[in-house]
């Protein structure tokens, strides 16, 4: 257990003010490879999970999403294909992620309903009911103090907002958890070795998945942060979960 100045890197514990350095040289290393760290880490399923996500949220013309931890745009882009008149506020700590987003063709034909923002998921720059709808994806578990970003997630949505976190999650069958963590420690590290030339990033990655609570818990903590009708769905056998709670 660790006490209130501590938390945890993947299996390592460090200090508080030490995480956030931390996790931003890890997405900085991987920043332009960072599309080809979600197909190894989710063998390509992520955009079947992200569909997902989109189908649940339903987007709708007018909306102001903020998609936080979104720097290569991958969300924010699937939000207006489907509202076309929508707008979505990107919000990332990590610069040089924000910039490979702004790198993509659909950021230049979306630019007119896009912003990008250097910001931090515990201290978001916005103020009080700003937003429409808040999306997360595989972020929230590298945040140093999870009910922060949650709290504030409720901060700056408008009453009848909705938040939507995509995250890896826990198997509930054990054996079969038994078996993908199998192929996590031993897999993925070696692949992201082969492929970027970076195997401690996804040690990192990969460690901070099983760090992160199961669904259930999870939901708890939403709901701590005053959201209400929490739901969450598992993907690919809870691989990963969606989850989602309303500011009503």
């Amino acid at each position: 257990m660790t006490d209130s100045r501590q938390t945890h890197f993947g299996f390592q514990t460090v200090d508080e003010d030490q995480k956030a350095g931390m996790v931003h040289q890890v997405f900085s290393s991987v920043a332009s490879r960072y599309d080809v760290m979600n197909d190894l880490m989710s063998v390509g399923i992520h955009r079947i999970w992200k569909t997902a996500l989109m189908d649940w949220l339903a987007p709708r013309n007018g909306q102001h999403l903020l998609d936080v931890a979104g720097g290569t745009g991958d969300v924010a882009f699937r939000f207006l294909d489907r509202a076309p008149q929508g707008r979505v506020t990107v919000c990332d700590m990590t610069e040089s992620m924000l910039v490979e987003g702004r790198k993509r063709a659909e950021a230049a034909a979306k630019a007119d309903r896009l912003s990008w923002v250097t910001g931090d998921a515990m201290a978001l720059p916005f103020a009080d009911n700003s937003f429409d709808r808040y999306t997360i994806s595989f972020g929230i578990r590298n945040v140093t103090r999870i009910p922060d970003a949650l709290s504030e997630a409720y901060r700056v949505l408008r009453p009848g907002g909705r938040l939507m976190v995509l995250e890896f999650s826990q198997i509930p069958v054990p054996a079969m958890q038994w078996a993908y963590d199998r192929y996590s420690f031993n897999v993925i590290p070696a692949m992201g070795q082969a492929v970027t030339g970076d195997r401690d990033s996804y040690q990192y990655l990969v460690e901070s998945i099983r760090r992160f609570p199961d669904q259930e818990t999870f939901a708890q903590m939403i709901r701590d942060a005053s959201f209400d009708r929490v739901q969450w769905r598992n993907l690919s056998m809870g691989i990963a979960a969606l989850h989602s709670g309303w500011k009503l």
